[in-house]
C-alpha cells in the first residue's frame, strides 16, 4: 500500500513538474519579447522571413538558440537574435524549447 502512495505522489509530482516547466517556458517567451517578432505562441511572425517555432522538435529549437547564442549559428537574421538569447541561461533555454515544441 506504501509503494502505491508513493507511485502515485511520485507521479503527480512529476506531472506537476512538467507543466511548471511548460508554464514557465509560456512565460519566459513572454517575458524575454520572444512574440514581438516571432507572434503569440510562436506561431505568427511578423515577418516572413522570421521563422515559425511553434511545434517544433525541442532539441532542434534548444540547439538552434544554443548556437546562436555561441555564435556558431551566424548566418541570416543570427546577428538580430544574439543580443535576445545573450542573458538566457541553460534552463531558459530548455523551457521556451520545450514550451514550443508543444503549442500547435
Amino acid at each position: 500500500m506504501k509503494k502505491v502512495l508513493l507511485n502515485l505522489v511520485l507521479g503527480a509530482s512529476l506531472g506537476f513538474a512538467s507543466t511548471i516547466m511548460a508554464a514557465d517556458g509560456k512565460a519566459l517567451y513572454t517575458q524575454k519579447l520572444c512574440q514581438t517578432c516571432h507572434g503569440s505562441e510562436g506561431s505568427n511572425p511578423i515577418a516572413p522571413m522570421y521563422p515559425k517555432l511553434n511545434g517544433q522538435n525541442s532539441t532542434y529549437l534548444l540547439n538552434q538558440i544554443k548556437d546562436i547564442k555561441s555564435g556558431k549559428r551566424n548566418n541570416g537574421l543570427s546577428m538580430i537574435m544574439k543580443p535576445m538569447v545573450a542573458a538566457l541561461s541553460e534552463a531558459d533555454m530548455e523551457a521556451i524549447a520545450d514550451y514550443l515544441s508543444k503549442v500547435k
